[in-house]
């Protein structure tokens, strides 16, 4: 969703407690087997394994347009979908950092983490999504560790930092009084980025005093006024540069909040900037019409990152080659999951044989075996077909990790299949990203 509007994308967002309903509504769906729901501040993905293509994605749709309330006319031209190859890259893509507003930042990585993390208490969250999540971890790990994608790079908070610091006349955080709504891991990087340009003291607003308080704790030559969400105006008022990094869903200051107020300070030409990296947003946008107000949101970042992806452009290529490997072994071991029907087909089919031969041999020889006789017999059965199933078997079992193993094996399996004619059911399962 690079050039879907901020006002769509807030209606799209699923706050992460919210994620396992969502799994949970998706998985309702007669084409939908499995489901996982990446958001973040950025981005709303769905991914989906579904036993039809075409049938799957229409389940998708409905449900994005029944969540945001949207009509799917107004969504379509916003949405992207991705099959197969392209969704399972994609995911290892975004995990790399590739795919993030400032590339190769880090959050996202921690972001792809919780929602493996959460989908390990949820039914629709898979073998196979769950297995690609962990593939898509490892493969994120690898960039950051092996390639210099990750040298100077910035996140959304650190983002809006540095343009609050091109806005601002003087380019000094000295000359202006600096709040931030929220105490949570933006707050966090804002302060951590802010105290590095040379801002000292910040008004900090939370619910809560205690996680406020823990921020103030670790950013100890950083001047805190922490405050309650009641005295968010009076705040406000007192402030030249607002950073909104809440979690609220709400529209928290809008320009007939701060119409009224005293201008901002004359160090700062009297104009009080809103900087809001909030998903749903916490600062309207009307607040734009006002002569003594400006917001800027995550959109407005893109200007102070192109220049970031720019130097790292060869630290990319190097990691496109390491998430192509990563999504071999990937591949390798989805097709691996292949063999599982086979071997059960065959198990099934010799278990049929062995049981009615069983039946037949022991009508023959009547009633006068003893029941030790007759167990005799069944275990002696069963041996045989052991026996002669242990070599087809271990032909169908690998572990993964070896494409190579992986492709002899598939090999395998289908003989296999054509000599014992095992009937596969025929399906289409793939991912929708």
């Amino acid at each position: 969703m690079h050039s879907t509007p901020v006002d769509v994308r807030e209606k799209l967002a699923v706050p992460e407690a919210e994620w396992p309903r969502a799994i949970q509504e998706l998985t309702a769906f007669p084409h939908i087997e499995e489901a996982a729901v990446l958001s973040t501040c950025n981005r709303l993905e769905l991914y989906v394994v579904a036993l039809s293509w075409h049938r799957g994605v229409r389940e998708v749709e409905e449900w994005l347009a029944t969540s945001s309330g949207l009509p799917l006319d107004t969504l379509r031209p916003h949405l992207f979908l991705l099959r197969d190859r392209d969704a399972t890259g994609h995911l290892l893509r975004v995990s790399g950092g590739l795919d993030s507003l400032v590339m190769g930042e880090g959050q996202i990585l921690a972001q792809v983490k919780q929602v493996h993390r959460a989908g390990q208490n949820c039914a629709g969250f898979g073998r196979h999504l769950n297995g690609l999540f962990k593939q898509a971890i490892t493969a994120g790990k690898r960039v950051r560790a092996e390639t210099s994608i990750s040298a100077g790079a910035v996140s959304v908070s650190s983002a809006a930092a540095e343009l609050a610091q091109v806005k601002l006349p003087s380019h000094d955080f000295a000359d202006a009084r600096v709040c931030i709504v929220g105490a949570g891991k933006m707050a966090r990087l804002l302060v951590k980025h802010l105290a590095s340009k040379g801002c000292e003291k910040v008004v900090v607003l939370n619910r809560s005093l205690p996680r406020a308080e823990a921020l103030a704790d670790e950013f100890p030559d950083v001047e805190f006024d922490i405050r309650l969400m009641p005295r968010l105006m009076e705040s406000v008022a007192e402030c030249d540069v607002i950073f909104a990094a809440s979690s609220s869903d709400e529209i928290l200051v809008a320009a007939s909040d701060v119409a009224d107020l005293p201008a901002a300070s004359a160090s700062v030409g009297g104009v009080r900037r809103f900087f809001d990296i909030s998903v749903p947003r916490n600062v309207g946008a009307d607040m734009n019409e006002l002569a003594s107000a400006a917001v800027f949101n995550v959109d407005d970042l893109k200007e102070v990152v192109s220049a970031n992806k720019e130097a790292r452009a060869a630290a990319a290529a190097e990691a496109e080659v390491l998430l192509r490997e990563e999504q071999t072994v990937f591949e390798a071991w989805r097709d691996s999951l292949e063999t599982v029907p086979t071997i059960k087909a065959l198990r099934a089919k010799a278990e049929a044989v062995r049981a009615a031969e069983l039946d037949r041999a022991l009508t023959r020889l009547g009633d006068g075996l003893s029941k030790k006789q007759v167990k005799a017999v069944e275990e002696l059965s069963r041996g045989i077909v052991n026996k002669l199933l242990h070599g087809p078997m271990t032909a169908l079992r690998c572990d993964g990790g070896d494409p190579a193993a992986v492709g002899e094996t598939l090999a395998n399996m289908v003989a296999l299949e054509r000599m014992f004619d095992l009937a596969r059911a025929e399906g289409g399962e793939g991912l929708v990203g």
